[in-house]
């Protein structure tokens, strides 16, 4: 048995979800033939009462159209130091959209209204880039799958419309912030310009995200997404899997919050580890004591099975999801509190 921990990106689909890939009707995706990728992308539009959809084959190219669509080239825009679109998209920030980024310091990855507006640069003043875009990201991946106070969120808004800047948010994974702060996805709709889904995080599907916006910039979309490779032909199997997921796993993730927050609170307790980082969601971040090798901790763990990941700076990171089972939480737990 391996317990495989390191994402909740390596989950498999379950019976239920491959019956509705293998029976998914399906077209042309590039002509919009698509019927069961049309009816996922307006499910989502709907759910969050926004005006457009588009499917992507990735979280990356999903963020990576947005910004080009937000964006000219030799422009900047705002994010949290420890913001995906700049950590962990290959540097397609400036690759793609030729656009710098401001970084702020903020707390677990996210950033306050008060440091957004400090960090505008002044419009007239040429020898700067112009700021034209905020970018948040929730729950934050590097921050330990931390949320935004939805109060906050709103104060960044009136923000970018005081100096007319466009506000995507990277929603990777904000399905598992709706739940675990039971809010509105039509609250997200009504603040954010766009809005970018992943499938195949917490709901487990085998590959796809959804970019979703208001109607002037999502014409855009469909261009940038050809520009990036992105055009697909009968990816409504994909779909398929995406509307199975809607419709099945938002509620358990619940569960994986829990088991989540089960296994911070175990390892709060052991000798070994120096800190845990408040868990909200499904994800764990910890560090060990000063001395105790993470690498040889992450080769303990995987002679017994379980792999795990270093995120660099002393980080070690544990993520919940649909494919870790009861029997392998007990495991896990069991193995934790006999580590020495």
């Amino acid at each position: 048995m391996i317990i495989d921990l390191r994402s909740d990106t390596v989950t498999r689909p379950t019976p239920g979800m491959l019956q509705a890939i293998m029976n998914a009707e399906v077209g042309d995706d590039v002509y919009k033939e698509d019927p069961t990728t049309n009816k996922l992308e307006q499910k989502l539009a709907e759910m969050f009462g926004m005006d457009a959809a588009l499917f992507f084959p990735s979280g990356s190219m999903a963020n990576q159209a947005a910004l080009k669509m937000h964006t000219q080239p030799g422009e900047q825009l705002i994010a949290d130091k420890w913001a995906h679109i700049y950590n962990y998209e290959g540097g397609g920030v400036s690759f793609n959209s030729g656009v710098s980024c401001k970084l702020i310091d903020g707390n677990r990855g996210m950033i306050t209204a008060a440091q957004v507006e400090e960090s505008i640069n002044p419009p007239d003043f040429y020898h700067s880039p112009l700021t034209s875009l905020v970018c948040l990201e929730n729950t934050t991946n590097k921050g330990g799958g931390a949320c935004y106070d939805f109060s906050e969120i709103e104060k960044i808004r009136k923000v970018c419309n005081t100096h007319g800047l466009g506000f995507h948010l990277d929603g990777a994974r904000l399905l598992n912030a709706l739940v675990a702060k039971k809010e509105d996805p039509k609250a997200y709709g009504k603040v954010f310009d766009t809005i970018s889904i992943c499938l195949s995080k917490g709901l487990g599907t085998p590959m796809g995200s959804v970019l979703l916006g208001n109607k002037q910039i999502m014409q855009k979309a469909m261009r940038v997404r050809k520009v990036l490779g992105g055009g697909m032909r009968q990816v409504g199997f994909m779909a398929a899997a995406g509307l199975y997921a809607l419709e099945n796993h938002i509620e358990r993730l619940a569960e994986d919050h829990k088991k989540a927050l089960e296994i911070a609170n175990v390892l709060s307790k052991q000798t070994y580890v120096k800190n845990v980082e408040p868990t909200e969601t499904n994800i764990v971040i910890f560090y060990l004591l000063e001395g105790i090798s993470e690498e040889k901790f992450i080769n303990d763990l995987l002679q017994k099975n379980i792999k795990i990941s270093g995120m660099g700076q002393g980080k070690l990171r544990v993520v919940t999801h649909l494919d870790y089972t009861d029997a392998m939480h007990e495991t896990f737990l069991k193995v934790l509190n006999n580590y020495n």
